[in-house]
């Protein structure tokens, strides 16, 4: 009867190894998945924040284009601006590049700025 009890309580102990080991990686498929949405929605959160900086300032052109990756910023466009200054921001302090760079880097969730951007149209 003891014997029983042992190969009994062995199975279960077995059973309960394997059905544990056997849910680890669906449950880590899950959580990068789980990563790589968290990623991609808050990209597009700051996607959106950014473009609505740069849609609010007047000293900055709005023909600029916004990607973002995993919290990298992308900025791409032309800095031809009559109404702003042109290359330069009003009272001649600082270029339009510096001012677009300072109000993205501002956004929470941005970890680096890379411009590409023309200084004509």
């Amino acid at each position: 009867m003891k014997l029983q009890t042992r190969t009994r309580l062995t199975l279960l102990l077995l059973t309960l190894v394997l059905g544990i080991a056997a849910c680890a990686p669906t449950l880590e498929t899950e959580t990068e998945t789980e990563i790589e949405t968290a990623t991609e929605a808050s990209d597009e959160q700051i996607r959106i924040q950014v473009e609505a900086v740069i849609a609010r300032a007047a000293d900055l052109p709005q023909q600029i284009a916004v990607e973002v990756r995993e919290g990298i910023v992308f900025i791409s466009g032309s800095l031809d601006c009559e109404g702003c200054g042109g290359l330069r921001t009003p009272g001649n302090v600082g270029t339009v590049q510096q001012s677009l760079g300072a109000m993205v880097r501002a956004v929470t969730g941005v970890n680096a700025v890379v411009f590409d951007l023309n200084p004509e149209s």
